[in-house]
């Protein structure tokens, strides 16, 4: 049986939907469509009925769906058993673009160095998809932010690094007062869906500001390429991206600034992969100590 099948299942009943399902995974809707007919005939029963223009698992369907994170977590732990002796293994690690364009290839140079016969996979998301990825069994650990939520005794996580709001700023406007300039600037605002965008607005609701929205966006890097290019301000969390001062670019601290994003690593403590994963955790522990001047989450 395909393992990738079992995700595909998932992740249709998750969505709903055969057509944005396969949209996730870069398939054809007719290609995941067989997927679940080959998934029927193996195990001898539907597990999939439509609903309208959706699709909703039969009874069969949601029994599977309670069964597969398990299975999927297992089949991993066979895996590494069987090749534990020839020192090779696999890790698939999720990560959230700001570490993506920040710390993880640093940690990634560190980890490779140590352990260079392993195959590391990555995949980018939210943080919301990475938690369900490492919970399905999917990534065995992901780089990204501490949930909204609280996490349950299955989890694991190391911090990393807590940032605070800061404003970016084109150079000749660095000596302006921090609040009038979201008054009176137009504001590249960071994508409100994202947890770092939601810590955004509830400052600036907090500090009575209506800014005028020029640009809203999910990439910090291309954020700070639009403020070097005097398009507008914008409110950022202080991640560990190379930010482009010297340039055309101030960073200037926030005035009532007290909430901060958590970011560190998330994995299951039944993980198969334990021993990478805590060779994961120490190349990032010690790639945030070397760059110096990082508050360490709690």
């Amino acid at each position: 049986m395909e393992t990738q099948y079992l995700r595909s299942f998932l992740l249709v009943i998750e969505t709903g939907s055969l057509a944005e399902a396969a949209r996730r995974i870069n398939l054809t809707a007719a290609a995941v469509a067989q997927q679940m007919r080959t998934l029927e005939r193996e195990f001898g029963t539907p597990l999939l009925a439509r609903a309208g223009r959706t699709v909703a698992p039969t009874p069969a369907g949601h029994r599977l769906a309670a069964t597969v994170p398990q299975l999927l977590r297992e089949l991993a732990h066979a895996k590494t058993h069987v090749n534990a002796e020839s020192l090779v293994g696999e890790l698939t690690i999720g990560s959230i673009n700001t570490a993506l364009h920040s710390l993880l290839p640093d940690i990634l140079a560190r980890f490779v160095a140590q352990r260079p016969e392993v195959k590391v996979f990555l995949q980018s998301g939210t943080t919301r998809q990475l938690y369900e990825g490492v919970q399905e069994g999917a990534l065995d650990a992901a780089v990204c932010l501490y949930p909204s939520f609280a996490l349950s005794k299955a989890f694991d996580w190391s911090p990393l690094r807590e940032e605070s709001l800061l404003l970016l700023v084109p150079r000749h406007l660095a000596d302006q007062d921090p609040l009038a300039l979201l008054r009176s600037e137009p504001l590249i605002r960071y994508d409100r869906s994202l947890g770092g965008g939601q810590m955004v607005e509830r400052y600036l609701r907090a500090a009575h500001i209506t800014p005028r929205e020029r640009f809203e966006l999910s990439s910090l890097v291309a954020i700070s390429m639009m403020v070097d290019r005097g398009l507008g301000v914008a409110v950022v969390p202080d991640t560990a991206l190379n930010w482009p001062d010297g340039h055309n670019v101030v960073r200037l601290a926030l005035p009532g600034q007290t909430e901060s994003r958590r970011f560190g690593t998330l994995w299951l403590r039944s993980s198969p992969q334990l021993h990478l994963i805590r060779l994961l955790v120490d190349c990032a522990q010690g790639v945030v100590k070397e760059r110096g001047g990082q508050r360490m989450a709690v």
